[in-house]
């Protein structure tokens, strides 16, 4: 047997249970139904902490209109198949932030998670500094200060990547300023990042190439610059923005949709890219083509390659049923995002990102709710502090008086990503509960998954004061 056949077939086990993508059976539902926890909490309450806060990371900027950001993500397959980046444009003014939430293992989002940033960040630069920067010896990470990661691709995989990045590069010398759109400029680089994957796969397989291939991932992110918010989407992640109105009432605005079977314009869409004779079977059990849940994503080639390119490459290593039933009319699956413009105003105070682990808990609103009551109680972590002009005995009074009313709503955590994934895994009608909370984050890792999905949230606070001053 080659080796690349020995290798692969160890990626068999694990890869062809999940890629359908989030699919369970109805015994894993009975199993859930009948499970119930019992006894005292297996966690004490430092013990929930510990794990709730093991993956947060906050970052503060002193300028823009971007304040800070709060950042976790708590795993429920293992390992995580989450994966999320937030960095600054090096070339440019722009901030980037990314959830990607992966299927079928987690080396599709966590490829693309690093890659996308970098096609995003040099398609921003003007195409005669980005020649400049080329012919200085640039390389793909030097066009993003990446503030949360810690990890490299390997050698053997990073040479492959870094090719295909100096291929695109060097082909957006070649446009114009003229021609800049920044609806264009997302698009171009999803689609192009998963034709780059797609290539790589064909032209140099090998484990690391084909496990990203094999697997699939849906993704937001979100460019900063300034008040111009742009959203880019492909498949079931979320943004929501919070805003306040003149009344101090809380609004929640969808900057997204997903890309799903519940979606009818993206059902309608699907549909009619394919013979009017696959309309019963396209989409079966509200699925793509009966496996797949999100209908967009990157990755995922086992529904875009060509039925003669899977016959050769992928089912001598994988088997006859890596080919889905009714596999007729290829691609099936797009990589296309969505995107959404949104001029920032001194009301909308922050932006939610998150994977479908935090939607499938809360709406929208309670997430603006939450996080806007978070927002508040923060302020009263802080030491005290009196101005430094002369005060009196009954503005003091009057200061240790709301300072006390607003101790009440202190939170329990500084992250309000952190705040959030509390809330989503022990909240009640009463509050969070513990012992909820204690249960849910030590069920069995062989049942964990049939009640939480992997969640992963980005906050992201705007500055209200510059918003209100720097012009559109």
């Amino acid at each position: 047997m080659p080796a690349l056949a020995q290798k692969l077939l160890v990626l068999r086990s694990h890869l062809l249970p999940l890629v359908a993508g989030h699919q369970r059976s109805s015994s894993f539902h009975q199993a859930a139904a009948r499970y119930r926890p019992s006894g005292p909490p297996k966690l004490s309450p430092y013990d929930v902490n510990c794990i709730l806060r093991g993956n947060e990371h906050t970052q503060e900027f002193g300028s823009g209109s971007v304040k800070s950001y709060d950042t976790n993500q708590l795993a429920s397959n293992s390992p995580i198949e989450d994966s999320r980046t937030e960095g600054s444009c090096v070339h440019t003014s722009g901030l980037l932030l990314g959830i990607f939430d992966g299927h079928a293992g987690p080396a599709c989002s966590q490829v693309i998670s690093k890659r996308l940033m970098r096609y995003l960040a040099a398609s921003l630069v003007p195409p005669d500094d980005l020649k400049t920067h080329l012919q200085n010896g640039a390389q793909s990470q030097s066009f993003v200060d990446c503030h949360n990661d810690k990890l490299e691709f390997v050698s053997e995989i990073k040479d492959i990547y870094e090719r295909s990045f100096e291929i695109f590069a060097n082909e957006l010398t070649n446009t114009t300023l003229a021609g800049f759109q920044m609806h264009q400029v997302l698009e171009n680089a999803f689609l192009r990042l998963d034709q780059d994957l797609s290539r790589e796969a064909l032209e140099s397989p090998s484990i690391r190439t084909m496990s990203v291939a094999m697997s699939g991932a849906v993704a937001v992110v979100a460019h900063i610059d300034g008040p111009h918010l742009h959203i880019a989407s492909t498949g079931d992640c979320s943004a929501v923005l919070g805003t306040v109105t003149d009344t101090g009432q809380w609004i929640a605005k969808k900057l997204t949709n997903e890309h799903n079977s519940d979606n009818v314009g993206e059902v309608r869409r699907l549909l009619n890219e394919h013979p009017a004779t696959e309309r019963d079977t396209v989409i079966r059990g509200e699925r793509l083509l009966g496996q797949l849940a999100p209908l967009r994503a990157l990755g995922d080639f086992r529904y875009k390659w060509t039925r003669e390119q899977l016959e050769q490459l992928v089912v001598p290593q994988f088997g006859e049923h890596v080919i889905a039933p009714y596999y007729l009319t290829p691609p099936y699956l797009t990589a296309c995002p969505e995107i959404t413009h949104h001029i920032l105003t001194p009301r909308d105070k922050f932006l939610i990102l998150a994977s479908d682990g935090l939607w499938d808990t809360m709406s929208p609103m309670q997430t603006v709710h939450l996080v806007g009551e978070h927002m508040y109680g923060k302020a009263f972590l802080q030491p005290l502090k009196l101005p430094k002009h002369d005060i009196t005995f009954d503005e003091i009074s009057q200061m240790l008086s709301t300072r006390k009313a607003g101790l009440q709503k202190k939170p329990l955590d500084r992250n309000a990503a952190t705040h959030l994934i509390r809330n989503a895994l022990g909240g009640t009608e009463y509050g969070v509960e513990h012992s909820k909370l204690s249960h849910m984050l030590s069920l069995p890792q062989d049942i964990v998954r049939l009640f939480r999905d992997d969640i992963t949230i980005t906050v992201v606070y705007f500055d209200s004061e510059y918003l209100r001053n720097c012009p559109t």
